[in-house]
């Protein structure tokens, strides 16, 4: 089954808070005919759009083919945080790459950051970026790894924002008495991710990028030039980017079997009125320590917005806020009974090393599996495959350096794996083993 079809009205965005609210963008129109182009990017995601972006604001010619809608898959759905650092700690990124190229992954990374503000402020999107990220611990050992790599971080690379939280601290910071502790980066932050992907396509095609929605890629033949196919178009191009992240499917074999689609879900309560003041009264974001993660926020309306849960099939559950609120509740009891006013799932992609993949094979790249930590990391891929096109290939090529291992048993095995693996990981946070 195509994931692109599985859970979703063809070119429609999941009924979530963020599209209810987003500011509209009118439709591009579907790819019809042949074209040609200096780059064609597969995918209107952050990678996609800031791909297309800078490379059109460099003066090459790009089209974009995106199957649905621009921000359809995981960068219109996520949690919105902006984190701050790769995915591994920095001690595991030392092991893995040695430690000048982990001082560079941490630079990269608050690179990443950056541009997202940059971003959002140069183009004027109706996007406000919040600061504070909180990680919640749910054991003392926890807490006391998350003080210890917080001053790690400030003493090995300089990086003084995240102040430590007790248990008193911690419940104050979030309206509840279920964490022993943790910490608060102020240095991270959160954002509506739709209108920031929408932003993104807005600043594109003002640059000269050239966007088809509705157009979903069903072949690609490599060569020079690379020959892209759709149901009712070709675009022919010297590079081609894959930008598809968990929707790649069968398009490309050599990245799909680095790359993991999972999907992942929120549900955003009924405004909380007086009965939220005292959950999360600064604003912040929160991310737990479980394995499968929770993390949460507020809205700017007052909602609570709370994702959680995985699955890894291709259908959504039927019932999405009962397995949502079954962590909401344990980290929020007083919310018993609360409305549930939105629900949705998304498709993101994970790999065996909890780090991207970036590729390249000849003319082709591509960057995805960002396994929950692609708002930043996704926007900073597209601008590094736009440099790496145009020669300068320093970024992508240190990213492309971390080790890429194939998931086990090729795709017909790597989901049943995944399932027992993520199983005993589930049954490990429930035994907080």
């Amino acid at each position: 089954m195509n994931l692109l079809h599985a859970n979703d009205r063809p070119g429609h965005y999941p009924p979530s808070w963020y599209a209810a609210t987003a500011t509209p963008l009118a439709p591009f129109p579907t790819l019809a005919g042949a074209v040609r182009a200096d780059v064609c990017i597969v995918g209107g995601g952050f990678t996609g759009l800031s791909a297309a972006l800078h490379l059109a604001e460099r003066g090459l010619s790009v089209v974009l083919l995106e199957a649905h809608r621009a921000g359809f898959g995981a960068s219109g759905r996520n949690g919105g945080q902006v984190g701050s650092g790769q995915r591994l700690e920095q001690d595991a990124l030392e092991a893995m790459a040695g430690r000048e190229d982990a001082r560079q992954l941490w630079q990269l990374a608050e690179e990443a950051k950056q541009l997202v503000r940059d971003l959002i402020a140069r183009h004027a999107m109706p996007v406000t970026f919040h600061e504070g990220i909180a990680h919640a611990c749910w054991h003392p050992r926890e807490v006391d790894h998350a003080r210890a790599y917080a001053e790690r971080l400030s003493r090995d690379y300089g990086y003084d924002r995240i102040a430590p939280l007790d248990r008193a601290q911690m419940a104050a910071l979030t309206g509840s008495e279920a964490f022993a502790g943790g910490d608060i980066d102020h240095g991270a932050g959160h954002i509506h991710p739709l209108n920031f992907a929408l932003g993104l396509a807005r600043a594109a095609a003002a640059a000269g990028a050239r966007i088809f929605e509705q157009s979903e890629v069903t072949g690609l033949a490599p060569g020079r030039p690379n020959r892209v196919e759709t149901a009712q178009g070709t675009v022919t191009a010297d590079h081609v980017i894959l930008a598809c992240n968990g929707y790649l499917g069968r398009l490309y074999p050599e990245v799909a079997a680095r790359v993991m689609p999972i999907n992942n879900f929120i549900i955003a309560t009924e405004p909380l009125g007086a009965a939220g003041e005292t959950i999360l009264p600064g604003n912040p974001a929160v991310a737990d320590t479980k394995f499968v993660v929770n993390y949460w926020r507020k809205s700017e309306d007052g909602r609570l917005l709370f994702g959680g849960g995985e699955t890894y099939g291709y259908r959504f559950p039927a019932d999405i806020p009962a397995l949502v609120l079954k962590p909401m509740l344990k980290i929020y009891p007083q919310l018993r009974g609360v409305k549930v006013d939105y629900a949705w799932g998304g498709t993101l992609a994970i790999t065996m090393s909890r780090m991207p993949c970036f590729f390249r094979q000849g003319t082709i790249l591509s960057a995805s599996g960002y396994s929950g930590h692609g708002v930043a990391l996704a926007t900073l891929a597209g601008r590094l495959m736009s440099e790496a096109i145009a020669g300068q290939t320093g970024g992508f090529d240190l990213m492309a350096r971390l080790p890429l291992p194939r998931f086990p048993g090729g795709p017909a095995l790597r989901a049943p794996l995944l399932v027992l693996a993520m199983t005993w990981y589930a049954l490990r946070d429930r035994l907080g083993i």
